[in-house]
């Protein structure tokens, strides 16, 4: 009798087949882990996305704009004027890149506190330009679903004669 013809051990087969369902859940453990750390990996990095990008970045780049407008403001020539003008255009490209958003309130539009800060406040007969922007001094940052810096406004109030 040839060693294909010899009947299996009863034992030996039900062991090895344990042995492949015990090798082959482990495997599938493994994978599962896997998977669930590339899934709080992608949460993670959707979570960072919806709340603006880097923030001490865009901070950074906020200040730098700033920086750039006041030289822009007060240079000397022209040609310097438009080099400031130029680097203050693309920083502000950058910073909307990262998720910034300006707050630069128009003359005119109701005072949001959301979004700014009454620094001043000038008086107005006309009572339709009761708490609305007179003026901004500052442009404010705002990120997705939060207000960094509030823009600072000088604020119309109504003043009846």
């Amino acid at each position: 009798m040839s060693a294909e013809d010899a009947p299996a051990e009863p034992g030996n087969a039900g062991d090895r087949l344990a042995e492949r369902v015990e090798d082959l859940a482990r495997i599938l453990a493994r994978q599962a882990g896997t998977v669930e750390r590339l899934a709080d990996a992608e949460r993670a990095r959707e979570a960072r996305d919806r709340a603006g990008a880097d923030l001490p970045l865009v901070v950074e780049l906020f200040a730098l704009l700033g920086e750039v407008t006041a030289c822009a403001d007060t240079a000397e020539s022209e040609r310097e004027r438009a080099a400031f003008a130029a680097v203050a255009a693309r920083v502000e490209r950058l910073l909307v890149g990262r998720g910034g958003t300006i707050v630069t309130p128009g003359a005119g539009e109701p005072f949001d506190p959301a979004v700014m800060e009454a620094s001043d406040v000038t008086a107005t007969a006309n009572e339709d330009e009761d708490r609305t922007v007179a003026e901004v001094l500052a442009p404010g940052l705002s990120v997705p679903a939060r207000n960094v810096r509030p823009a600072r406004v000088v604020v119309r109030a109504f003043r009846s004669a």
